[in-house]
């Protein structure tokens, strides 16, 4: 007799139907087909186990799973589930009559106990898409598939819970969350307040213009400034995450296995700080099982590399092309995955190895041609596409200890939000651009438009500093965002000069 379970194999950020067939036959031996890799065939073992828990038996006959389209390859542990309701349901010790309605995925522990899986988002999405009427997965994961709605989400704990749910036994109540008032009233909850910062007033100004237009900032400064305080608080004044970009970026950190049991919609934009030991495919993703990386788990959120100089140039480099297109491709001789990888990169340096470059009373100790070398750890190239290069200073001692009250994160993000409402409504009818960071060349033209005081301005710095094309098209991108800030339609004087003093790493000081 040949039975069918249905299953699900994610690819990427999106998960394709994998029909799981047994045939229980004359001979001896057990067969797994359709491109399995060492964790489905070694099921074999977990499946024999959990039935013989629950006194079912293996069939000592010819078994033959397989596991179709057969060209697509099917990894890890989550076919255990489908595979045992299969081999039960074609060894007809058990029937099931409704077992083609629902969508199975689960790993099986020996004593037949299920063990949560990675990737449950975008295979209940695709359940939902296939219309099935329902999903049955661990109870671990059950929350986190809860957020698609009109399908039946069934958590069981148990091989033997699964089994008699479809043979009708036990009833189990599918698992209801009203994913969207959770996710709206967690969305006010901030961890870090810019209005525990004292001091910094310019640096937060340059955290607004970023959050308010999407643009990439590079921090230089001395330690103890409070560079990595000041970029722990930006996602706070960050514009609220919509339900959509939530579940974009939910699917990435499900794929990845980094949401947690229990866990449902993200409602607080990313925050990634990789260490500078990373490796590149830690970085951009990859491997030979293709996993998301960190530039992909902070979609829709915010990268802060600390110490950029001390990261391996390599893996700066890697991610020059994904801050221009916003996505980032793995290729490998039979696959190739797309991740989204719309990030705010945020970084932070000292300006030379003792950290005391330009310091207003330390002296720098650094011998003669050391400063330069160690900003050459960072590329030119890498640099043109940071929007924003901020001098962080130490801050005064009055200052700190000032008792008077400073802006919270609430209040400037009411003007960067008004500064999205503008462009949102500037780029209605481009649907692949959302902020002034994301124009393409030939759009800054006609967006970006600058009277004779401008552009006499802007030729006397570009002269000046020698900057090339790209920092030109930077400056124009975060000048018309300090004029949305500001609620003017046109690019004045003002506010050119004030993105022109935002490029510090391109002036003659920094020479070395």
């Amino acid at each position: 007799m040949v039975a069918k379970t249905f299953g699900s194999a994610v690819s990427g950020v999106d998960a394709n139907l994998i029909t799981v067939e047994v045939n229980v036959g004359q001979g001896t031996k057990f067969f797994m087909v359709g491109l399995p890799d060492s964790a489905v065939k070694e099921s074999q073992q977990r499946v024999e186990s959990a039935l013989k828990f629950y006194n079912y038996r293996m069939p000592r006959q010819k078994v033959v799973v397989n596991l179709a389209p057969a060209d697509i390859r099917k990894e890890g542990s989550a076919y255990d589930l489908p595979i045992a309701m299969g081999i039960l349901q074609a060894s007809e010790q058990v029937d099931f009559p409704h077992l083609e309605e629902y969508v199975i995925m689960g790993e099986l522990a020996l004593d037949g106990k299920l063990r949560p899986i990675k990737g449950v988002l975008p295979i209940a999405i695709e359940a939902r898409a296939k219309g099935f009427k329902g999903f049955i997965l661990p109870r671990e994961n059950a929350k986190e598939a809860s957020i698609v709605n009109n399908l039946d989400i069934i958590p069981v704990e148990t091989l033997e819970e699964a089994t008699r749910f479809l043979t009708g036994d036990l009833e189990i109540e599918p698992l209801v969350t009203d994913t969207r008032d959770i996710f709206y009233h967690s969305q006010e909850d901030i961890d870090f307040d810019f209005a525990d910062v004292q001091g910094q007033e310019n640096i937060k100004r340059a955290m607004e213009i970023a959050a308010a237009g999407g643009h990439n900032v590079i921090m230089i400064g001395p330690p103890g400034a409070g560079k990595t305080m000041l970029a722990k608080r930006l996602p706070s004044i960050l514009p609220a995450l919509t339900l959509q970009e939530a579940l974009e970026s939910t699917k990435i950190h499900s794929v990845a296995g980094k949401l947690g049991t229990d866990s449902s919609l993200l409602s607080q934009r990313p925050f990634r700080s990789p260490h500078h030991t990373i490796s590149d495919v830690a970085l951009v993703g990859g491997g030979g099982n293709p996993q998301p990386g960190e530039i992909s788990l902070a979609h829709n959120g915010v990268l802060f590399l600390d110490e950029l100089p001390e990261f391996k140039r390599t893996v700066l480099e890697v991610m020059r092309q994904p801050l221009e297109e916003r996505k980032v491709t793995i290729s490998r001789a039979k696959v190739s995955v797309d991740y989204p990888a719309n990030f705010m990169l945020i970084a932070s340096m000292n300006p030379c190895p003792c950290g005391y470059y330009n310091h207003p009373e330390k002296e720098c100790v650094c011998g003669p041609g050391i400063v330069q070398r160690y900003l050459n750890k960072v590329s030119g190239p890498l640099l043109d596409r940071i929007d924003l290069h901020v001098e962080v200073t130490p801050v005064k001692f009055d200052e700190m200890t000032s008792t008077r009250k400073t802006e919270s994160s609430k209040a400037i993000r009411e003007r960067v939000e008004e500064g999205r409402k503008r462009q949102a409504e500037r780029f209605k009818n481009n649907p692949a651009v959302f902020c002034n960071a994301m124009m393409p060349s030939h759009m800054v033209k006609q967006v970006c438009q600058i009277n004779e005081a401008g552009k006499t301005l802007l030729k006397t710095a570009m002269e000046r500093l020698g900057l090339s094309a790209r920092a030109y098209d930077r400056i124009l991108k975060v000048a018309r965002t300090i004029a949305d800030i500001s609620g003017s339609e046109e690019i004045k004087v003002e506010h050119l000069a004030e993105a022109i003093q935002y490029r510090s790493l391109d002036r003659e000081g920094w020479a070395g």
